[in-house]
């Protein structure tokens, strides 16, 4: 598959006989750099069943891959928006089950995970779903490191999805975890309704 780091693809690793998911970064700039070791350095620090698990990764020369588990389901966009004729939508067990895993997920990130991160990046599309539907979350090469004792926010270049981003950090730059919080509610939104929040085929009328 093709994502926003780079291509995606399905492998198996013989020495623990599992399927996995291997991302290849494309050599597009510092950008894509800097989101690798982000994405690296956060899943070495936090790890919970509601987040994807890294299996490994490869820095040589030029190249910059990561390995995670195999998520068989895709991810909850998948499921969600422009599905194939005669194809079934989520029941609403379903879809509370999913929005349960995320929000677990979000909370270990944000109240207990030392440091405490937040995403910066929650959305349908990077909650990846389990053969049961058990959901984790994943892409984590926008978060940050949440902020330092004795202060409220962290003072970054805005970054995210657009319909996503709270409108107080899109104004600031000033990020806190009540942005995570914003976007899951966006998210929500979508799971509830079955459509996307920023929809630009839809009719403004």
């Amino acid at each position: 598959g093709e994502g926003g780091f780079g291509r995606v693809y399905k492998g198996f690793l013989t020495s623990l006989n599992q399927v996995v998911a291997v991302k290849r970064l494309d050599r597009n700039g510092l950008q894509g750099t800097r989101e690798f070791f982000a994405e690296v350095m956060v899943l070495s620090l936090a790890q919970h069943p509601n987040l994807v698990n890294l299996i490994g990764y490869c820095v040589e020369d030029e190249q910059r891959v990561l390995v995670y588990e195999f998520m068989p389901n895709g991810s909850l966009e998948d499921h969600l928006f422009d599905l194939p004729d005669g194809a079934p939508s989520l029941d609403w067990f379903t879809r509370m089950k999913i929005v349960h895993g995320a929000a677990k997920g979000l909370e270990y990130l944000h109240d207990y995970a030392d440091p405490p991160v937040i995403y910066r990046d929650f959305k349908a599309s990077n909650i990846l779903l389990e053969s049961d539907f058990y959901s984790k979350l994943s892409d984590f090469g926008l978060a940050r490191l949440g902020p330092t004792e004795g202060k409220d926010h962290v003072s970054t270049r805005v970054m995210g999805t657009y319909g996503y981003c709270a409108p107080e950090y899109a104004m600031t730059g000033q990020l806190t975890a009540k942005s995570d919080v914003y976007s899951f509610g966006v998210v929500l939104l979508e799971i509830i309704s079955g459509r996307r929040a920023i929809d630009g085929d839809r009719p403004t009328e």
